[in-house]
């Protein structure tokens, strides 16, 4: 596969961030994540308010390039992965006219219903890419997801930073922030960090 063209805008960016941050010395995709993160949020805070582990990265590297399911908590989290050609299918559930009337039996939002649906479809082995609904990284740690990788940073003032607590308690292997910050595009560039990065560096 051809490298990916950079646009000159990305190119000063980075540039900029690498003249404010040095993350020389942290290991190949935690700083590609990092990296990746700061430059669409433009928050240097993120430098020390993610939580990566180096080893659960290459796992999650390795798995998506063997084409397993990306499953999303939001259209916008979906609409922001931007290399599909290196992956399997990107799955978001929240629209699917079986999610509300599960939601409504079961007494769970409309975002858990949709961990329930894409679970059965994709089963274990999935990458999840949460950074929207609190609830939705709630309901992924209730059932036996075992995930490839949980990019779990949703945003808000209501259990977000609760759940993403809970994720880096679980055990999983995963990607979070300490903080209440977070959102569809801080958590589709974790994801495309992985997707660019073609190898260690």
């Amino acid at each position: 596969m051809s490298p990916r063209a950079v646009h000159p805008i990305e190119a000063e960016s980075y540039r900029i961030l690498h003249s404010r941050a040095d993350l020389s010395a942290l290991p190949p995709l935690t700083r590609a994540v990092t990296e990746r993160v700061v430059h669409a949020s433009a928050d240097l805070d993120y430098v020390t308010d993610l939580r990566c582990d180096e080893a659960a990265l290459r796992a999650a590297h390795a798995a998506l390039r063997a084409g397993c399911p990306v499953v999303t908590d939001v259209e916008m989290v979906a609409a922001g992965v931007t290399r599909r050609d290196l992956t399997g299918p990107v799955l978001c559930r929240v629209t699917d006219p079986r999610a509300a009337p599960l939601a409504r039996e079961q007494g769970i939002t409309r975002s858990a219903a949709a961990v329930r649906l894409a679970h059965a479809e994709t089963g274990p082995g999935a990458v999840w890419v949460i950074g929207c609904a609190p609830t939705a990284l709630v309901e992924l740690l209730r059932i036996d997801a075992r995930p490839a990788l949980v990019v779990g940073l949703p945003v808000g003032f209501v259990g977000a930073a609760e759940s993403k607590a809970a994720l880096r308690e679980s055990g999983l292997p995963a990607v979070s922030n300490v903080s209440e910050k977070g959102g569809s595009a801080v958590a589709a560039a974790a994801l495309n960090a992985l997707l660019y990065t073609e190898e260690s560096r």
